[in-house]
Parts: C-alpha cells; structure tokens; sequence
C-alpha cells in the first residue's frame, strides 16, 4: 500500500515538472499575446528615447541660457569695475582739487598773524615797485620834520582843550536828565590818531566815546556775531543790545520764548514782568515793538541831551556849539568869534560786559564802508584796547622809535594822493592795522629810528599784498597772540579772522579804484615828499634825522 502511494505521487510530481506551461522548452510554443507585450516594450522604448531627446535638448538650452548669463554678467561686473575705477577717479581727482585749493588758501593766509614767516617775500619788491624812486633816509628825514614834527605840540594843546568842554558838557547833560527814567551817561574816553599821536592831516578831529547805561532796574545783555548763533557774513562784525530788567533770566525760562495759555501763569515771572507795553520799550530807546536797543533812537536822544546842556552853560563860554555833519550823529563843531573853529566827535557807545570792547552807535564811515543791516545792529570798536597795544609795545621799541613816524608818512601820503585824484577804498583804520600786525611780527629792533626807510617800504609791501589779495585781517579779532596783559576777551581770540577787505571782493568798482590810488601814490610819492622838502647836503640831513627823531 504505501508503495502504491510513493508510486502515484511520483507520477504526480513527474507530470507537473514537466507541464509545458510552467517550464517551457526553448523550442516549446509561444503564447499568443506575446507579441503585443513585446509590441508594447518597443512603444515604450520609443517613448523613453523621445523623451531623452526631450530632456538632452532642455539641458542643451538650459546651458546656453545659463552660459548667455554668465557671459552678461561677466559683461555688467567688468560695466561695474569700469565705473567704480571711473568714480574712485573722479573722487580722487576731486579731493586732489579741493587740497590743492586749501593749501592755496593756506598758502596765502599762512599763519596770518605770523608775518615773520613772510619775510622771504617782503624781501623782494612787488610789481607795484618797479620803476618806483623811493626816497633816500635823508629826504624822508627832512620830509619828516618839516611836514609832521611840528604838529604833535597843536594835537596836545587841542586834546586838552576838547577834553576839558566835553567833561562839563556831560556834567551839565547829566542835570538836565531824568535820573529814573533817562540814560545814565558815563565819562567820555579818547581814541582814534589824535590820542595815538599819529594824526597829520588837518582839521584836527578828537573822537571821544561816552558810553551810557540804562536806569534802574533796567540793564543792557549783548550778543554778538561770535556768541554762538549764527550771523550771515555782512553782520560779521556786528551785535545786537537786548533791554531787560535786572532781575530777569534770559535763558534760564523759556516763558519769553513759548507762548502760554491764558489759563497758565509763570511761576518765576509774575504778569508784570513778561509784559512790558510798547510805550515803556519805546522810552527805553528800543526798537519799535521789540526790546532791542535802536541806534537811531539813541543818537536823536543823545542830541536832544546834548543841546539842552549846552542851552545851561553856554553863557560860559565865548563860542557856539553846533551839529556839523548830518551823516554823523555825534559830530560837534566848536565856532569862536575869530572864525576858527574846532571839530570833535562825540559818540555814545554801550560797554560789552565787561571789557573795554564797547558797542558803537555810528561810527565814521569811508571808502569801503557798508550801511548798518538795521538800527538794531551796532558795531563793535576795539579802539581802546588799540591804544594800549601801541603803549604796550612802545615801552618795548628802541628810543625815538620810528613806528609812528612810518604811519604818519603813509597817512599823509595816501590823504594827499587822494585829495589829488579822489576817495579810495583805504582808510586810515586800514593803515593802522598794517602797523598793528607788522609791530607783531617784527622784532623790537627793527623799529630803530635809523631803520625808518626800511619800515616804510615793509609797510607798503604789506599793503600791496593784501590789495592783491583782497585780505587784511582786524588785528585783535582771531588773533590768539594778543598780550595777556591786555586782558582782551578771549571770545573774540577764538573767533574766525574778520577780512576788512571783504567788501573788495564785492564792489570791484571800489577795488579798481583803490588800487589805481594805491599805485599812483607809489609813483607820486618823491614828488609828494619833496614838495615839503628842503633839499640839503646828504651828511646834514643825517643829522637832523637823528636829533628829530
């Protein structure tokens, strides 16, 4: 039985190894859908090809776009290096123009007050000098004491006599005010050539400055054009005079500069205080509707006072008194019975803080002068701490010194030329200033009396230099070598240099004239010296030069 079993199952196997469906022979029949299987395998053959081609083609495109790209940003990168090399030149040559105009700059101004430095090119004549005949010590020592010695004993005895009327016209323009309601008026002081001994050309004129205060409980705060805020050019110069009660902090509320509400009151300041009517203002000689100090006011002010002094002690004296210049306020003229006469200024001026720099209401105006940008607007005049630079540095020159002596010849000469041919743009402030910054610069020696003619020509190639140039700084303004012993304000040291020469740079008309002046005085000047020369043996002009100076 189990044999029987074995055997079927053998057969069984034997038939399913051997099915033709299962394992099928090489030479074993096909199935009949075969064929549409291998059709399809070719379908889809010929599809992944197509789509190769597809795909090889995207990738062919898609690296010609990206190498277009490259390219043009290669092309807009070297676009960018061109223009940023082309940017970084145009920079450099622009830093390059700016240091060049700098150094120009800096190469004329130099160290403006250091002339010393400019001794090279004082050196040498400038072109103005060629041709020119300079005269020889001889001829400008007889020139200087025939011409200009004689009249330093007419200055003293007039500045005597001015000074002495002016102290009792104030003393009589004192009773004649309001102690609580009018200005209260100060001792008058000398400035200007008459009380610098330098003055050569007549008239004879005496500036004196009466500076005035305002009543109680009223008092003078001044700003100026170097405090800190900022002034245009042409106010350069220049300040402002705010009237305030004593009392009153300018800068510490904030109630004169907010406006409050009517329902909010100051707790430092009552009603009474921040509203003053116009009327009070007005009385105070200030500005219409503001506080600030008007110069017009101060000089119609000033002259009503000063006639009605001299209404109470003109029985006094045995001459008249009257206004002689209607351009300046406080030009007085005194008339004797003989005919002559004797001319002064008389000019009210306000004290900054306290200095000796003093706020002038009008000052002489000439040749490149300006018109005030208001009456509101006062200029400053260092006049005071001038005369005491001069005494200071007198006390350290050699005898008989010939700085006076080199601005007295060139004021004469320059007033001469222009009585000749006509008003020039320089003044006699200008010359001043010349002498101001050469007696800085220069050692005290140089100033010996022998040495006069050497002076002179250093002067004159000082002010044809800053002609040339449109530049001659104020002496004390910017000046940071001044003498401490002086005691001069130091925020006007560090204040920017103030060009007297600026208005040159505007008015070209002023400037061309000046300059024809300029060197037609240089080529007139022998025969203007030898007009008032006699003409002498060398040796014995010598010797006169030597006693008179």
């Amino acid at each position: 039985m189990p044999v029987g079993i074995f055997r079927v199952c053998l057969v069984v196997i034997t038939a399913i190894v051997n099915h033709p469906l299962l394992f099928p022979k090489e030479n074993g029949t096909v199935p009949e859908n075969a064929e549409e299987i291998i059709q399809k395998m070719k379908e889809r053959e010929e599809s992944l090809r197509l789509e190769q081609l597809r795909l090889e083609q995207e990738i062919a495109d898609q690296e010609a776009t990206q190498k277009a790209l490259e390219k043009a940003a290669e092309v807009v990168d070297e676009s960018k290096e061109e223009k940023v090399r082309w940017d970084m030149w145009t920079a450099l040559s622009m830093v390059i123009f700016l240091l060049i105009e700098l150094w120009r700059q800096d190469f004329q101004e130099g160290n403006w007050q250091d002339t010393g430095g400019e001794e090279d090119d004082m050196a040498v004549l400038g072109k103005a000098f060629k041709g020119v005949a300079f005269p020889d010590k001889a001829v400008l020592a007889s020139f200087y004491e025939k011409r200009i010695l004689g009249t330093t004993g007419d200055m003293a005895r007039m500045r005597e006599m001015v000074e002495g009327f002016a102290d009792d016209l104030l003393e009589a323009l004192r009773s004649v005010c309001n102690r609580d309601a009018d200005m209260e008026v100060e001792d008058c002081m000398g400035v200007g050539s008459m009380y610098e001994n330098w003055r050569v050309r007549k008239p004879f004129v005496c500036d004196l400055i009466v500076p005035f205060a305002p009543p109680e409980p009223y008092c003078f705060r001044s700003q100026t054009w170097c405090s800190g805020d900022s002034f245009p050019p042409d106010e350069q110069g220049y300040g402002t005079i705010k009237v305030c009660r004593a009392d009153e902090d300018v800068t510490g509320c904030i109630c004169d500069k907010t406006k409050l509400g009517e329902d909010m009151l100051c707790l430092l300041h009552s009603q009474a205080n921040t509203t003053r009517p116009s009327s009070e203002m007005e009385d105070l000689l200030c500005f219409k509707n503001t506080q600030y100090l008007d110069a017009d006011q101060v000089m119609k002010w000033f002259q009503i006072a000063v006639t009605k002094a001299w209404n109470r002690i003109s029985h006094k004296y045995e001459f008249d008194l009257s206004f002689s210049l209607l351009d300046s306020p406080g030009a007085l003229k005194i008339k004797f019975r003989s005919g002559k006469s004797i001319a002064f200024n008389l000019t009210p001026v306000v004290q900054y803080e306290n200095s000796d720099v003093y706020f002038i209401s009008h000052f002489p105006r000439r040749g490149l002068a300006a018109d005030l940008p208001s009456s509101t607007h006062w200029f400053l005049t260092f006049a005071v701490y001038e005369r005491r630079f001069i005494q200071l540095v007198s006390k350290t020159l050699p005898a008989n010194a010939c700085h006076v002596s080199c601005l007295q010849i060139l004021s004469f000469l320059h007033g001469k030329q222009c009585s000749l041919t006509g008003p020039s743009g320089l003044t006699n402030y200008h010359l001043k200033t010349v002498i101001l910054h050469l007696l800085q610069a220069r050692p005290s020696q140089d100033w010996a009396p022998e040495k006069l003619e050497a002076r002179l020509q250093d002067m004159l190639k000082f002010l044809e230099k800053c002609l040339h140039e449109k530049k001659l700084y104020h002496f004390f303004i910017g000046n940071g070598k001044v003498p401490a012993e002086l005691g001069f304000p130091i925020i006007f040291q560090r204040a920017e240099p103030l060009n007297l020469f600026r208005p040159f740079v505007l008015r070209r008309d002023v400037y061309r004239k000046t300059v024809d002046t300029f060197h037609e005085m240089l080529r007139n000047m022998s025969a203007l010296i030898n007009e008032y020369t006699v003409h002498i043996p060398l040796a014995h002009a010598n010797g006169i030069h030597k006693e008179s100076l």
